[in-house]
């Protein structure tokens, strides 16, 4: 009997929270008076939010940057994933509330499309690549 071995792929994890967390603050404004009703209404508890950002932060900053040490050394991913936090950040802290449900579903797509790049990047570079 042959095992399989599994390996995690933090860039796939990281397109996927990156992407409900865009998903969630793009439709919280609409859903906000509903979720009660659905009893779900921690959705639009702040610290999901943060949560799901912290995760999403985590995730990129050790997916992009081991990838960058240990095999493509570009630095496209990073700088797209600083700029998807840069969404989020100003979105969240700016005080220009019209600008919030655009900048921080922006930021959360970005950083999903960070991790597509390198993900892309990994795949284009052999494993025994050394720089």
């Amino acid at each position: 009997m042959k095992l399989r071995s599994y390996k995690i792929n933090l860039d796939r994890i990281g397109i996927t929270a990156s992407t409900l967390c865009a998903i969630h603050c793009a439709a919280l404004p609409f859903l906000i008076t509903v979720l009660p009703m659905w009893g779900m209404d921690f959705l639009a508890n702040e610290a999901v939010e943060i949560t799901m950002i912290v995760v999403s932060l985590i995730l990129g900053i050790w997916s992009l940057s081991s990838a960058y040490r240990k095999q493509h050394r570009r630095i496209i991913p990073i700088l797209v994933l600083i700029a998807g936090f840069a969404c989020i950040a100003m979105g969240h802290f700016s005080g220009i509330e019209l600008l919030e449900p655009i900048l921080i579903p922006l930021g959360g797509f970005t950083i999903a499309a960070a991790h597509f790049i390198n993900l892309r990047m990994l795949k284009s570079c052999p494993l025994d690549h050394q720089h």
